[in-house]
């Protein structure tokens, strides 16, 4: 727990839990379907795995995580006092959309940004059998340039090292025009047609790859004029 505010006040008590850096996020990632310690970490990137094993021993402690173990399989699942937060989450992922400036550089991470489209593929839309999208960031350095997104039998894999597999189309952006269009910044249709955005490969395949995607809910939140 953090440090105590020494207030009755519910907002004070819930912050003393809540407000110790990462917890949130952490939280923010289980309610977006992450139960595994890795799975998890891939959410929050610049966490030290130690540091995560200590946040969760909190929340499991606090009653918003159960740790599960099925053999040598360790999950964690959000409790009905964690599930509760999701709308608490999404609330704050619309005010910062509305109200929070403008992105700084440091801010743009290609790795959190495609593990985030990994888990919101439309199995619907993408071609049946193999389908592998590899992003492309010119503008990043070279060990974070390439991904490579591999969709298969309604499961999707992100890869940073080249899977061997044919490559179905490649998206080459500038990371902060994909971040714009996936926080729904920009759309879709001028990203691509400024040039921050292009897709290579069959036309038929390329003018489908938006669809593939369903953007996050607060893509779809109204900006202040």
């Amino acid at each position: 727990m953090g440090a105590s505010y020494y207030q009755f006040c519910p907002v004070a008590k819930a912050m003393e839990l809540l407000d110790e850096r990462w917890t949130l996020l952490i939280v923010r990632e289980m309610v977006a379907g992450s139960s595994r310690f890795n799975e998890i970490r891939r959410g929050v990137p610049r966490m030290s795995p130690t540091l995560l094993s200590k946040r969760l021993i909190t929340l499991v402690r606090a009653g918003l995580v159960e740790r599960v173990a099925d053999g040598s399989e360790v999950r964690y699942e959000l409790t009905e006092a964690g599930r509760e937060l999701r709308p608490v989450v999404e609330a704050l992922s619309a005010w910062s959309v509305r109200w929070v400036g403008e992105l700084g550089d440091v801010d743009l991470d290609p790795k959190l940004l495609l593990w985030d489209m990994r888990r919101s593929v439309d199995g619907s839309a993408v071609p049946d059998g193999r389908t592998v999208v590899r992003f492309n960031f010119p503008d990043v350095p070279a060990k974070l340039r390439d991904w490579w997104l591999v969709i298969s039998g309604g499961e999707a894999d992100l890869c940073d090292a080249d899977p061997g597999f044919d490559v179905t189309v490649t998206v080459t952006a500038s990371l902060r025009r994909l971040i714009e269009v996936w926080r729904g910044d920009l759309a879709w249709s001028d990203a691509l047609r400024s040039g921050g955005v292009s897709v290579h490969g069959p036309e038929e395949l390329r003018r489908g790859v938006p669809g593939w995607f369903t953007l996050p809910a607060f893509a779809a939140v109204p900006r202040p004029a």
